[in-house]
């Protein structure tokens, strides 16, 4: 059986990283840089660098500070945030990220998926998806039953600023097929509130694909991580705040984990 992934994430804005609840109220959280080399450290099986205002602001992601990162840790690098082709691809690549997630350009040209795996490989493709619960059911929508009720995961770009109305676990598959090789799902309302993952829509979206998922939005406590794994299916948990204010340091969750029976690497 594979590891389970644990994946501290940088929210990067103006050159720091910030956090904030439901994607609004961003607070800083510290120097990229700095955070980088303390997870390595920690232990952390992946980074995750994502530049959370570059589609928004319909700008290049931040080339220098992906270079820096980078050249501080020597675990896999994922970065995303403003990349929209295969030449953005390629760029990413070159400043030392192993991966790159790409969200709103993927809504808008599905086809760019297939471009940038064709030529560097699925293993490169991260299809990163921000849903967010819709009580209003509608015909043609995945409907699944929660404690509050039936709903579905709607689709938003642009940071979450631009609701797409399309069904999260409808264009999981899509993406999948269109030769994605990991999903990172976002729940929204989960995110920054520290009550835990959505499993609801974790577990939807990962028993529709065959391809990895990467659990985000909601870990405030290591037993977050465990509902991550066994109740949302999910194959790797991306943290933040919990992270960077050390209320649980890496390490800590990965020793919970492995007290309670979960295969992560020590």
């Amino acid at each position: 059986m594979l590891a389970k992934r644990i994946t501290p994430c940088l929210d990067v804005k103006d050159g720091r990283v910030v956090k904030g609840t439901n994607f609004l109220e961003l607070r800083d959280a510290g120097d990229p840089v700095e955070l980088a080399q303390r997870y390595n450290a920690d232990g952390a099986d992946e980074l995750v660098f994502l530049d959370i205002t570059a589609s928004h602001e319909r700008r290049d992601t931040l080339k220098k500070l992906v270079r820096d990162v980078a050249s501080e840790i020597d675990i896999p690098f994922t970065v995303g945030g403003g990349i929209r082709s295969v030449e953005d691809v390629r760029v990413i690549l070159r400043n030392g990220a192993d991966k790159t997630a790409i969200n709103t350009a993927a809504i808008e040209n599905p086809e760019v998926i297939t471009e940038i795996a064709d030529v560097f490989g699925v293993q490169c493709v991260v299809v990163a998806i921000d849903a967010k619960r819709n009580y209003n059911t509608e015909p043609d929508r995945t409907i699944v039953e929660t404690s509050e009720g039936p709903c579905w995961f709607e689709v938003y770009t642009y940071g979450g600023r631009k609701p797409m109305g399309i069904d999260a676990l409808q264009w999981a598959k899509q993406a999948a097929e269109l030769g994605a090789g990991e999903l990172l799902v976002t729940s929204m309302d989960r995110d920054g509130t520290k009550v835990g993952y959505d499993n609801v829509l974790n577990k939807a979206i990962s028993t529709t694909v065959n391809i990895p998922l990467v659990a985000s939005g909601g870990a405030g406590e290591p037993r977050h991580f465990l509902e991550a794994f066994t109740e949302g299916k999910a194959d790797a948990a991306l943290a933040a705040s919990v992270f960077h204010y050390q209320n649980y340091p890496v390490q800590v969750v990965k020793q919970y984990l492995t007290d309670v029976g979960v295969n992560v690497r020590i």
